[in-house]
């Protein structure tokens, strides 16, 4: 066996725990609290290319535009965000693959995206304790006790679904037939056994059948089963384009059937993409604010985006979304740093838990985002909008089931 000097056995030791420290998770080695000046590393999982890539472009592009506004104005507490974006084209493997790139080069928090993604990693971002916060709005992502570092900034998809089928039954004086289209995927299908169970609980006069929306040109045989339902109401929990296609389909087929999108098609690519005649009409049940509501939540966005060269109006409203996702990790970041403690994502988690309610200017949920140790469900409270002339228009704020 082959002796080394103490002086190298001392510092290889010391190596390792630094090594060792810099890719544990809250990134604690390059993270240090009071004095530090060094970038706060955010890894980002994002579609751009995949199947959601035509809203996750967007909510992308509105994330890091958040951090690119706050870095002007000096970052947080003088440190600079630093975010490591990459798209991984919704594909669960290539998140998972990602997120341990990013817990490697020292990430502090994660912002991810979908819900197999969000899903999949939510006991390994519990494990290496570090906030997790998605564009995916899924009931479990909110318990603590089963998601302890995931916190789901907007109402979730069944607290949508709840909206959605309480302003049904009021629409059709208090009985109809619910016809739910929805992705095939656990997006897809995150708020529809919730949906069955609430109009169980409220003793609602709904039918409710789930249809599972397959890869197809258009919807007609689909929307013949809703039809064989006696549906007249189609909730839909997918995406902007096969939602589109549903509403070209009602207008080819004449059927007499209202659409009520949840927040992933309840969007303007929705309405620009079916044509303002065929998507006159129709509902959205959206979190957050679009531009057309013009909320004091905007200014900021707007200004941002001019000086870009851009507007609100021309980049939607998932940029929103992706706007305050960010603030709201920002505020915990903040809150953590203010503390005097070292940056790491236990602090953050902790700042997040217990740090006043966000003011969003009226753009998310019922205005405020608020967490705690009990529920990292940040709010419950839904816009209910209607599509006017080419236009989302709001017919009632704050709807809380």
């Amino acid at each position: 066996m082959k002796h080394y000097p103490r002086r190298v056995l001392l510092a290889a030791a010391a190596a390792s725990v630094l090594v060792g420290l810099t890719a544990c998770g809250g990134g604690a080695a390059s993270t240090g609290g009071g004095g530090d000046t060094a970038p706060i590393k955010i890894g980002v999982i994002a579609d751009l290319t995949g199947a959601t890539g035509d809203v996750g472009k967007p909510y992308n592009e509105g994330l890091l535009g958040y951090i690119d506004w706050i870095n002007s104005k000096g970052g947080i507490k003088g440190r600079k965000l630093e975010a490591m974006s990459n798209d991984y084209a919704y594909q669960v493997p290539k998140a998972e693959e990602l997120y341990k790139k990013y817990v490697a080069d020292g990430a502090v928090v994660i912002q991810g995206w979908g819900t197999g993604d969000s899903e999949a990693l939510r006991t390994k971002v519990a494990s290496d304790k570090l906030p997790f916060m998605s564009a995916s709005y899924a009931e479990v992502l909110t318990d603590p006790k089963q998601s302890a570092y995931n916190f789901v900034v907007a109402p979730t998809y069944s607290d949508q679904m709840r909206v959605a089928l309480n302003w049904i039954a009021k629409d059709a004086g208090g009985k109809a037939e619910v016809a739910v289209f929805h992705n095939d995927s656990p997006f897809g299908t995150a708020p529809v056994a919730d949906g069955q169970k609430w109009i169980t609980e409220k003793g609602l006069q709904l039918g409710y059948k789930p249809y599972p929306m397959p890869k197809t040109p258009n919807f007609v045989g689909l929307l013949s089963q809703a039809q064989a339902q006696g549906a007249k109401y189609i909730v839909i929990q997918n995406v902007s384009s096969p939602a589109a296609q549903v509403a070209k389909d009602i207008k080819a087929q004449n059927l007499n059937m209202k659409i009520v999108c949840l927040n992933w098609c309840a969007d303007e690519l929705m309405i620009k993409t079916a044509g303002a005649e065929v998507a006159e009409g129709h509902i959205m049940i959206q979190p957050f604010a679009p531009g057309s509501a013009a909320k004091p939540g905007h200014k900021d966005i707007e200004d941002y985006l001019k000086s870009k060269g851009s507007s609100l109006d021309a980049k939607g409203l998932h940029y929103v979304q992706g706007w305050y996702t960010m603030a709201a990790m920002a505020k915990g970041i903040e809150k953590a740093l203010a503390g005097g403690e070292k940056l790491t994502g236990e602090s953050i988690k902790k700042a997040l838990e217990t740090m006043d309610a966000i003011d969003t200017g009226g753009v998310v949920g019922t205005g405020t985002v608020k967490f705690s140790a009990d529920s990292h469900r940040g709010s419950t409270g839904s816009g209910i909008y209607q599509v006017t002339g080419g236009k989302i228009t709001e017919i009632a704020a704050n709807q809380v089931p």
